[in-house]
């Protein structure tokens, strides 16, 4: 039984000072030296079968689940396209939208699918036609705050209007690569910095950048305002909060962590790990993780989404091994 009570990390008084310290020695967005980011680890061939059942597909870059429509959106290569599925249905054939490149990142809202390949894709799930939109660089990633999209261009964050002209821009990154909502703001994780700052879409501005491990390289929000970032080089769930961020959690995960997915109504950080071929969830909502599960996968786990409605857990291989889909209620937890 989960406890209501909220546990205070220790490592928590560990860090603050040496934090405040990282944090006032930041001047902006581009603050800090450049770095190689890292990708993900080559997986090993698995000595389990995975976990729940695994459908055909070609080799998964991202994934994506809309709760308004009941859509599973898999981004594909070879050729780049995205397959949007019924959670309903799975097993039933996708419909498909072709893509300029291979998709870095998908996200939802409102019943619209944002695909960044490039350029940014926009389409009106679950039948509506796409829409391409080039904010004059190459899309990232991208998210929806309000009326506006926010768009990662890698130099630097571009702010659209509700019909996809450029508002306004803000530079200064090295490789603005993942972006997380957060109330009216955005943070933005510059995987060539390993840092996160957070940006003002009105104003067009971003605060000091604060340094998010040795080679973060993704991250996602919580239903506490926090943003949980993958720290893939040196192992570690990294757990940021507050204005100006600080860091307020850090927790090993081994196996080289790449993917991350949040289900707010579980409170679980589903987290893949190309090293080992698992995915493991984590419960988020104390004072710090706690592993609740862990399951084998289709080999080389680099994505993976959440169903908050059903709990669902979708693997994504980018070796073409399949898309797995896991109930955790009926798999034996850890």
């Amino acid at each position: 039984m989960r406890s209501g009570r909220r546990r205070v990390s220790p490592v928590d008084a560990l860090l603050t000072g040496a934090l405040l310290a990282a944090l006032a020695a930041c001047s902006g967005p581009g603050a800090g030296a450049v770095v190689t980011a890292p990708e993900p680890a080559a997986s090993p061939v698995p000595t389990a079968a995975p976990a729940g059942r695994v459908l055909p597909s070609g080799p998964v870059s991202a994934l994506a689940v809309d709760p308004v429509t009941g859509t599973l959106a898999v981004a594909v290569t070879g050729p780049d396209r995205v397959l949007l599925h019924e959670l309903a249905g799975l097993a039933a054939p996708a419909r498909s939208v072709g893509l300029p490149g291979p998709a870095t990142a998908l996200s939802t809202v409102g019943g619209t699918l944002l695909v960044a390949a490039g350029v940014l894709t926009e389409v009106d799930l679950p039948r509506g036609a796409p829409a391409t939109v080039r904010p004059g660089g190459s899309v990232r990633d991208a998210v929806a705050v309000g009326d506006s999209t926010v768009v990662a261009l890698g130099s630097q964050i571009a702010v659209l209007d509700a019909r996809g002209e450029v508002l306004r821009t803000v530079a200064g990154f090295a490789d603005a690569a993942r972006l997380v909502v957060t109330g009216d703001g955005v943070v933005v994780l510059d995987r060539g910095r390993t840092a996160l700052s957070v940006l003002d879409p009105a104003a067009g501005e971003a605060g000091p950048a604060l340094r998010a491990g040795e080679g973060a390289t993704a991250a996602v929000g919580d239903r506490f305002g926090r943003t949980l970032v993958l720290d893939t080089r040196d192992g570690e769930l990294l757990v940021f909060a507050g204005d100006p961020l600080l860091l307020r959690q850090r927790y090993p995960v081994s196996g080289s962590p790449y993917g991350i997915a949040y289900d707010a109504r579980r409170d679980l950080a589903w987290v893949t790990l190309p090293a080992r071929n698992e995915v493991v969830g984590l419960d988020v909502a104390g004072g710090e993780p706690v592993e609740r599960y862990r399951f084998p996968t289709v080999r080389q786990p680099d994505s993976v989404a959440v169903d908050p409605g059903s709990g669902q857990v979708f693997v994504g291989s980018a070796s073409g091994a399949g898309l797995q889909v896991v109930d955790p209620g009926q798999v034996v937890a850890r």
